[in-house]
C-alpha cells in the first residue's frame, strides 16, 4: 500500500426525519385524537484514531462520506429510527482541518491519543409528529414539522506520525538497517541513497519488562535543502515535529578528516530553517558503519570526539557492533522527556458521545 499523509473528504450527517401528521381513525373510537410520531435523529459522523493505521491512502480512493438518514415518524405513535452513526478510523496523529468563519482553514482536532474520538458533523434533528402539539387547548393539531439536515463539512486530513524516537540524517546513513536491530520492523534497505520513500515505525520493547515500549521512527535522508523541499524534504520533516526526541545518524562514510561532524551540522541546519524549536530538540548523535574503517581510524574519530566534547556513539548497525550502549542510551533519553501534548486539549464526553462510546473517557471537540 502506497503511503499517503494528506487527503481531502467531505463528510455528511444524516437528515432528521420528518414528523408524521395522523389522526386515529378507528372504528367504535370516535375523536382518536391525533397519534403522529416523532422522526428519527440523523446519524452523526465521528473520526476515532486507530493505531493499527499508518495510512490515509483510503481516504484518497473514496472522498464522500455520509452517515445515515433518519426515518420519518408513523401513525399509531410510532417514532422513526434513528439512522446510524458512521465512524471512520484513521491513524494516531492525524490532524483534523475544516474551514473557519471566515473562510480561513482551521485546526478542529488532534488524533495524538489512540481510541480518541471527535464529532465532526452532528445528525439533523428528527421532526415531532403532531401528537407531540397536542393540549388541552390545541386537541387536533394539523401539522408536523420537518426533519432538519445534517451537517455537511469539508475537510483536510494530515498525518504527523507519532514516535517517541525519530531516526533522521544524510541518506544512506544506516537508519533503516537500525531499525531493524532495535525492533521488529523490516524496512527495504539497500546500498544506495533514498532506499526510505515513507517513513517506517518500529516498537522497541524492554526484554525485561515486556509493558515498557518505545516507538521509533525512520524518516527518510534529509539534504541540504530539505527544508525548501529539496529530495523528500517537506514532506516528511512535518513527521520529525511530532517525536520527542531525535537520533541522529552519520555513516562514517561521510565524516571528514577537517571537520568530522559537517553531516550533523548540515542536517541541524535544515531542521533549524524548517522549524526554529526542532532544531533545539534534544539529539543523540551515532556515527555508523565503522566496520568499513581502520581500528586505528575509529579510535582517532572517537578522540576527536572527547576533544570536541560530543557524546557520539559509534555503532556498526549492520554487524550489531556496539548496539547495547546506544539502546542503554534511547531508554534513558525516552524516560526523561515529555511526551507530546495534543494541539486541541480534552473535554469531558457528552450524554451523546458517551451512548455511542461507552468505553470512551475522552473526546476532542471543535472550539
Amino acid at each position: 500500500m502506497r503511503f499517503v499523509d494528506e487527503a481531502r473528504i467531505q463528510v455528511r450527517a444524516g437528515k432528521g426525519g420528518h414528523g408524521c401528521l395522523s389522526f386515529r381513525r378507528e372504528k367504535f373510537v370516535p375523536r382518536g385524537g391525533p397519534d403522529g410520531g416523532n422522526g428519527g435523529d440523523g446519524g452523526s459522523v465521528y473520526l476515532k484514531a486507530d493505531n493499527r493505521l499508518l495510512s490515509l491512502y483510503d481516504f484518497r480512493l473514496k472522498r464522500l462520506y455520509e452517515a445515515q438518514n433518519g426515518r420519518p415518524g408513523e401513525g399509531s405513535q410510532c417514532d422513526g429510527r434513528k439512522g446510524e452513526n458512521l465512524v471512520l478510523n484513521l491513524p494516531v496523529g492525524t490532524l483534523i482541518y475544516g474551514e473557519g468563519t471566515e473562510g480561513q482553514e482551521v485546526l478542529l482536532a488532534d488524533l495524538s491519543d489512540p481510541e480518541a474520538v471527535v464529532l465532526v458533523a452532528q445528525g439533523g434533528r428528527g421532526g415531532k409528529g403532531n401528537e407531540h402539539f397536542k393540549s388541552s387547548t390545541m386537541r387536533a393539531p394539523r401539522f408536523s414539522q420537518p426533519g432538519e439536515p445534517g451537517e455537511e463539512l469539508n475537510l483536510r486530513l494530515e498525518l504527523k506520525i507519532l514516535a517517541d524516537a525519530g531516526l533522521i540524517g544524510l541518506p544512506n546513513a544506516g537508519k533503516s538497517t537500525l531499525i531493524t536491530q532495535v525492533s521488529a520492523a523490516r524496512p527495504k534497505i539497500a546500498p544506495y541513497p533514498f532506499t526510505t520513500l515513507i517513513p517506517n515505525l518500529g516498537v522497541m520493547i524492554d526484554e525485561v519488562d515486556p509493558d515498557r515500549r518505545m516507538v521509533v521512527a525512520d524518516i527518510p535522508g534529509l539534504i541540504e535543502g530539505a527544508h525548501e523541499g529539496q529530495g523528500l524534504g517537506l514532506r516528511f520533516l512535518k513527521h520529525v515535529e511530532r517525536t520527542r526526541f531525535l537520533v541522529h545518524i552519520l555513516s562514517i562514510e561521510d565524516v571528514g578528516d577537517e571537520d568530522p561532524w559537517a553531516g550533523f551540522t548540515l542536517v541541524n541546519e535544515e531542521l533549524r530553517r524548517f522549524d526554529a524549536e526542532l532544531g533545539e530538540r534534544k539529539q543523540i548523535e551515532v556515527v555508523n558503519k565503522i566496520d568499513l574503517v581502520s581500528p586505528e581510524r575509529l579510535e582517532t574519530l572517537k578522540q576527536r570526539a572527547r576533544d570536541d566534547g560530543r557524546q557520539v556513539f559509534f555503532i556498526s548497525a549492520r554487524d550489531g557492533i556496539d548496539i547495547e550502549p546506544l539502546v542503554e542510551e534511547l531508554w534513558k533519553v525516552c524516560e526523561a522527556t515529555t511526551r507530546n501534548e495534543p494541539l486541541i486539549r480534552l473535554e469531558t464526553l457528552s450524554q451523546l458521545e458517551e451512548e455511542e462510546f461507552p468505553e470512551i473517557e475522552v473526546i476532542y471537540t471543535k472550539e
